[in-house]
């Protein structure tokens, strides 16, 4: 089985579009690229009601849409049978868990992704962001203080790009990196939430997939799972390089991809 759990739902033109004709523009390309199901994971901050969760100003500009109508939209498309799935990608705020929790309790999704997109107020995947500001070696140790808080939080079901941090710019000696991802692997394993293979790398500063090989065979090795993501915004990029993810997968010793339903979720063979 392939999925693909990680899409913005906007238009061609990358206007957010939280409509039923929207989802099935989505559907139709993912399909044609042989996606089994995909999931809608659409930006937290984009919506009214999480206004209270964020301090960013590039967040609370954002905070204009209906998280109603997105989920409304998405559910009338699984009422008419389509292959999808409702999630949401909702950033990690220290201190902000337990309102993270209330605000989202009340919404029937099959998963939270977990992104981790500030840092002590610093942007991640933005220049000039954490890494110019603290150097790669803090810039590096902080983010992934960050990715392992959000894994205890309870909060999520995937981390998403679990490596954000190497988006662009220098990274830390090889030996730090290593410690880095054992340590990182550990909590993950101890949590009991996946983390995602994406693709969307492949588009960014890095020219990689997420996450690195050797962070992905440290989650292997304990048994953590994956799900599969493009991080498309535009339906044409649905499933973009999705084949890699898989091979990616499948070179760290992947066989099976989770798939979810209500937060629920169970392992089906990697196609």
């Amino acid at each position: 089985m392939i999925v693909d759990y990680h899409m913005h739902l906007r238009a061609p033109d990358e206007r957010i579009d939280h409509t039923v004709e929207a989802v099935e523009r989505f559907v139709e390309v993912a399909a044609e690229r042989g996606v089994d199901e995909i999931g809608f994971s659409e930006h937290v901050y984009y919506f009214e009601q999480t206004r209270q969760l964020w301090d960013q100003e590039a967040m609370l500009d954002r905070c204009v849409y209906d998280l109603d109508r997105y989920v409304g939209a998405v559910l009338t498309a699984k009422e008419r049978a389509l292959p999808v799935k409702l999630g949401l990608e909702v950033d990690y705020v220290a201190g902000r868990e337990r309102e993270t929790a209330e605000v989202l309790s009340s919404y029937p999704w099959d998963y939270l992704l977990g992104s981790v997109h500030y840092v002590d107020g610093f942007p991640v995947d933005q220049e000039p962001g954490l890494v110019e500001k603290l150097g790669a070696s803090e810039a590096w140790r902080r983010y992934f203080v960050w990715l392992r808080n959000a894994a205890r939080s309870g909060l999520f079901d995937t981390l998403s790009h679990p490596d954000l941090v190497k988006h662009h710019g220098p990274r830390p000696e090889d030996e730090a990196t290593q410690w880095l991802h054992e340590e990182t692997a550990d909590a993950i394993e101890a949590t009991g939430v996946c983390i995602e293979v994406s693709s969307a790398g492949l588009h960014k500063p890095v020219g990689e997939l997420y996450p690195d090989p050797p962070l992905l065979e440290a989650c292997r090795g304990r048994g953590v799972p994956i799900t599969l993501a493009s991080d498309a915004h535009v339906p044409e990029n649905a499933a973009r390089d999705l084949d890699h993810a898989v091979a990616h997968a499948r070179a760290a010793g992947y066989e099976t991809v989770t798939v979810f339903d209500r937060r629920e979720r169970r392992q089906e063979p990697l196609g």
